[in-house]
C-alpha cells in the first residue's frame, strides 16, 4: 500500500478534530477554515516525463524491463518531495515542480549498480526513495532531471546470525515487515520511530533515526554494525566487526549521508530478543526544569527506562503526549508536565527496572498517575502526523522541527527556540502554540522536540519560512545541533554546513567527489554544490 500521496500514511486513519481543539484553534490563534480544498491527485497537471527513449530504455533493461519503469502521473506525484507541512501544503496546492521525470524499480544490488551507469550515461541525478517520510526536503533535490530509485522491491531478510544476534535487511523493508520478520527469529529491532508504520530500514540508516524507545534499544545508526552501498564508482562494504581499531570508521561516512554519497542496498544490524513484558506508565512533575532533572537523573545513574520522554506544560495541557485522546482529557486538571516511562525485557528485569526508576522519580518530585496516561502514549504513539493533517484541513499550520544538546544548555535551548518561534510568528501576524517534549535521553544531554501550531497566514509557506530560519540560527548560538534524527536535506544544508565548519564540508566534499565524481545522487541535500 502506498501512503497518502496528499497527507500521511493510511487514509482510513484520518479523524476530524476533537470540538475542543477546533474551538482553542479558533479562539486561541484566530484560526480560520481554508477557502479552497485539497485538489485531486487526477487534477494535478503533470507534464509528460522528459526522459527520451533511449534513456527509457537503459533503464528498462537495467532492471529487468519496462514495469519496473514508470513515468505516469500518478507514480511521479507519489514520489514528489517528502511529508514535511511545506511539503503537504505545496503538493495539496498542485505545486509538482519538483516530480521525479521516472520512479525505478530495482530488485537487487546488480540492478541499483546498473541504474547508477545508466543515469551516469545520460545526465540524469538519482534520488534513492525509501518510505518517502523526509521532513526535511530529503527528496526534493536541487532542480534538475532525476529519477526517483524506489528500493521497495529490495525487502528481503537476508540472514539471522543467533549467535551473533545480528540480521542482514534489505533496504526497502518496512519497519513492521523487518519486525514481524524478525519476530519469527525470536528477535526485535526495538526501533520505534513515530515514522515506524512507513520508513524503510535504508532510511533509518541514511538519516541517523532514533526510534521513541531509544533510552533502551539506542539509536538506529548504534545498531548498524555493516552497510553494503552502491555507488557510481562501485561497491562499498563497511564493516565486518562489532568494534575495530582499523582506522576511522568508514560506517559513519554513510550513516547519515541521507544517499548523497551511496544507495545502501544491505544493512546489517544488533537484535535483541523479543521481551517478555511491556510496562508504561504515566509521571506527573509540577515544570518541565523538575522533570527535565528527574530525566537526567536516570540517563546518568540509572536505571534507564526503555522509553523516557517529558512534555512541556503547553504540550501536557494540549494534551499532545497522547495525540490519539487529545481534546478528551479535564484541561483544568493538567497543570504540570507529564513524563512517559516504559519498561521491556524479561519478568524479572522488566519490574526491577520500574521499581527502581520510580523511587528516583518519586525522589526527584514525580507522582505516579498510573498506567493509562503510559498505555494511551503507546497506543497513539504513531497518530500525531494523522493529527497534523486534520489541523492542516482545518486550517491551522502545524509543523515540528527537534534538536539536541548537553544537559547544561538545555535550558538556554529550549527559551531560546521557544523565543525565536513565537517572536517570529507572532511580529507576522499568527501567534502560536508552541509546544516541546524531551524524546531521547543520553548520559551527556537529551534532545528537544517542538511543534508549533498557528494560522495558515495567506501563504503559509512562505510565512512559515522566516520562523523557520529564526529557530535553526537559535539552535546554533545556543549550542544545539541543527538535527537530532529528521537529517539534513535541503531544509537545514546551510545551518548543518556552519555546524560542520569549512574544512569538515571540504573534507565531505573531497568523499562526495571520489565516490560520486559526476554528482549524481541527491544533488544539494547535505552538502550544498561546490
Amino acid at each position: 500500500m502506498d501512503m497518502l500521496w496528499s497527507g500521511w500514511g493510511d487514509p482510513a486513519k484520518a479523524a476530524p478534530l476533537p470540538d475542543p481543539v477546533t474551538a482553542l484553534l479558533r479562539d486561541l490563534l484566530g484560526v480560520k477554515p481554508r477557502d479552497t480544498g485539497t485538489l485531486a491527485l487526477e487534477e494535478i497537471p503533470l507534464p509528460e516525463s522528459p526522459l527520451d527513449t533511449a534513456a527509457l530504455r537503459a533503464l528498462a533493461a537495467a532492471v529487468g524491463g519496462e514495469a519496473h519503469v514508470r513515468t505516469d502521473a500518478e507514480s511521479r506525484i507519489r514520489h514528489t518531495r517528502g511529508k514535511s507541512t511545506p511539503d503537504l501544503l505545496r503538493i495539496r496546492a498542485g505545486d509538482v515542480v519538483d516530480a521525479p521525470a521516472a520512479v525505478v524499480l530495482p530488485a537487487t544490488h546488480a540492478e541499483v549498480l546498473a541504474v547508477l551507469r545508466v543515469c551516469g550515461e545520460h545526465s540524469l541525478a538519482v534520488v534513492p526513495f525509501g518510505g518517502g517520510t523526509s521532513v526535511v526536503g530529503g527528496l526534493a533535490p536541487e532542480r534538475r532531471v532525476f529519477v526517483a530509485l524506489d528500493l521497495r522491491r529490495m525487502d528481503a531478510l537476508l540472514d539471522v546470525d543467533p549467535i551473533s544476534r545480528t540480521a542482514t535487511l534489505q533496504p526497502g523493508l518496512r519497519a513492521p515487515d523487518a519486525e514481524a520478520l524478525l519476530a519469527g527469529h525470536g528477535f526485535t529491532l526495538g526501533h520505534f520511530p513515530q515514522s515506524y508504520e512507513w520508513a524503510t530500514i535504508g532510511g533509518f540508516a541514511a538519516a541517523r533515526s532514533s526510534g521513541q524507545a531509544s533510552a533502551g534499544y539506542g539509536r538506529f545508526d548504534e545498531m548498524v554494525l555493516g552497510l553494503t552501498v552502491a555507488t557510481p564508482e562501485g561497491t562499498l562494504e563497511v564493516g565486518r566487526a562489532p568494534r575495530s581499531a582499523a582506522g576511522p570508521d568508514l560506517r559513519q561516512l554513510i550513516l547519515g549521508s541521507e544517499g548523497a554519497f551511496g544507495v545502501i542496498t544491505a544493512v546489517t544490524v544488533r537484535v535483541r530478543p523479543q521481551p517478555q513484558k511491556r510496562i508504561y506508565e504515566g509521571w506527573r512533575f509540577a515544570s518541565f526544569e523538575q522533570g527535565a532533572a528527574a530525566l537526567r537523573r536516570l540517563a546518568q545513574d540509572g536505571p534507564r527506562p526503555t522509553v523516557l520522554r517529558l512534555s512541556d506544560e503547553t504540550e501536557t495541557f494540549v494534551g499532545l503526549a497522547q495525540p490519539d485522546a487529545i481534546g478528551s482529557a479535564d484541561l483544568s486538571a493538567n497543570a504540570g508536565c507529564t513524563a512517559i516511562a516504559g519498561y521491556e525485557g524479561t519478568q524479572e528485569e522488566t519490574e526491577r527496572r520500574r521499581e527502581q526508576a520510580a523511587a528516583v522519580l518519586r525522589a526527584a518530585g514525580g507522582t505516579l498517575l498510573g498506567a493509562e496516561p503510559g498505555e494511551r502514549w503507546a497506543h497513539g504513539r504513531y497518530a500525531a502526523p494523522y493529527l497534523r493533517d486534520s489541523l492542516l484541513d482545518a486550517g491551522a499550520f502545524a509543523e515540528t522541527l527537534e534538536t539536541a544538546a548537553f544537559w547544561s544548555r538545555i535550558p538556554e535551548l529550549y527559551a531560546a527556540v521557544r523565543t525565536a518561534l513565537t517572536e517570529t510568528l507572532t511580529a507576522a501576524g499568527t501567534p502560536p502554540l508552541v509546544m516541546c517534549h524531551i524524546s531521547h535521553v543520553y548520559e551527556n544531554g537529551a534532545s528537544l522536540y517542538f511543534t508549533v501550531v498557528g494560522a495558515q497566514g495567506e501563504d503559509a509557506v512562505a510565512h512559515w519560512a522566516p520562523a523557520k530560519a529564526a529557530a535553526c540560527e537559535a539552535v546554533l548560538n545556543a549550542g544545539g545541533t541543527i538535527s537530532h534524527h529528521h537529517g539534513v536535506g535541503t531544509d537545514h544544508r546551510d545551518w548543518y554546513v556552519r555546524e560542520a565548519g569549512p574544512l569538515g564540508v571540504e573534507a565531505l566534499r573531497a568523499v562526495k567527489r571520489r565516490l560520486d565524481p559526476d554528482g549524481l545522487l541527491n544533488p544539494g541535500v547535505l552538502l550544498p554544490k561546490d
